[in-house]
């Protein structure tokens, strides 16, 4: 057995994995890697040249293509090589410069990059005869496409920009209750004693305030984000400033858009990931906007961490909602990985949330 696998093998895929799977053939790009596309334990996928303004979303079901329905269901075509403005409110599918021809036994799941989700674009990727969003079932092979709905801010984006990303799985990695009540007395997962581990770590949203702020609300009417600009863009022309007044709540309105932070400080294991999963949605009119994974060794002492805040993405439904210090908002589902990846989450160039509190995306100065 390799260093630093485990004795079963299933797992999610480290970086030298997902080389490996592109130099046999399982992983197609249209372009040779950028040379950070890859991460620790995931692969940034990447808009192709063409894009598609479409009446609505879909899922294709188990008979039907991508492309057949984008066929019957587009408005326009977008070029996107010299750059395209997604507006808000409109859904459009982007080709992906990725596809894949898994081996049977490995599958995939895809979900928002982080950056992606603090803007608040939604997006999901679809596969041919999907029957589920962000599911990639073992064995296949065909293209990914991008189902792209920027909900706040309108988009700039262009061929070679990176809002999703994807991870590769064999056999159930998935840990239950008492896997992570032994991992968290091992390596405390969150900074508290005794963590309420059903269905994944409880994370709770932080109101006491950071630095006088408990969070943003974003603005309406600003404008473009450009997707591939960091640090360009002013923070106080797309966000409000929410002062801590002592209450340590918040009262969301109706399709507002908040970033907030946990109040628990998480870590991630160099030899597991993890990714937050929606919490019971009859505790409250909210949901939070999951976006990004988290990468072995995000807020780990073994690459440089001690402990790193869940920035939260929340959004209320259709009505006001108080929502107060300590609540529960989420859930994080640890999972193995098939071997150590080579380099951790923080412990090289790119990691842009590795220390974070409460932190916008990397688009805002």
């Amino acid at each position: 057995m390799r260093a630093g696998a485990n004795r079963t093998g299933e797992g999610i895929l480290p970086a030298q994995a997902i080389d490996a799977l592109t130099r046999a053939g399982g992983i197609l790009p249209a372009t040779p890697y950028a040379s950070d596309q890859i991460q620790p334990a995931s692969l940034d996928l990447r808009l192709g040249q063409r894009a598609y303004r479409v009446r609505t979303s879909f899922l294709p079901g188990g008979s039907r293509t991508v492309e057949a329905c984008v066929e019957r269901l587009s408005l326009h075509a977008i070029d996107l090589r010299p750059g395209a403005v997604l507006e808000t409110g409109c859904v459009y599918i982007a080709e992906l410069q990725e596809t894949l021809a898994l081996p049977p036994g490995l599958a995939a799941s895809a979900n928002p990059k982080s950056s992606t989700g603090r803007i608040d674009v939604f997006t999901r990727v679809i596969t041919d005869r999907a029957e589920a969003f962000d599911q990639v079932a073992a064995g296949y092979t065909g293209p990914l496409y991008a189902e792209i709905s920027p909900r706040t801010f309108p988009v700039l984006v262009r061929t070679g920009s990176r809002l999703s990303q994807i991870r590769f799985r064999s056999g159930q990695p998935r840990l239950g209750e008492a896997e992570l009540a032994a991992l968290h007395a091992r390596t405390p997962l969150v900074n508290v004693a005794t963590p309420s581990l059903q269905g994944g770590v409880a994370v709770s949203v932080d109101l006491s305030g950071f630095d006088g702020l408990i969070g943003y609300r974003a603005k309406r009417h600003t404008g473009l984000v450009d997707v591939d600009a960091p640090g360009q863009h002013g923070i106080d022309a797309f966000w409000e400033r929410l002062p801590s007044d002592g209450s340590a709540s918040l009262i969301l309105d109706p399709g507002q858009f908040y970033i907030l932070a946990s109040k628990e400080s998480v870590q991630v294991p160099p030899d597991h990931a993890a990714e937050m999963v929606p919490f019971d949605p009859l505790v409250g009119e909210f949901r939070v906007h999951y976006a990004g994974f988290f990468d072995p060794g995000f807020g780990h002492a073994a690459a440089g961490g001690t402990g790193a805040r869940a920035v939260l993405e929340v959004r209320s439904r259709d009505v006001p909602f108080l929502l107060e210090d300590g609540q529960i908002v989420g859930r994080l589902v640890y999972e193995r990985m098939s071997e150590v990846p080579a380099t951790l989450y923080g412990a090289g160039a790119g990691s842009n949330y590795q220390a974070q509190g409460l932190k916008l995306s990397k688009h805002f100065i």
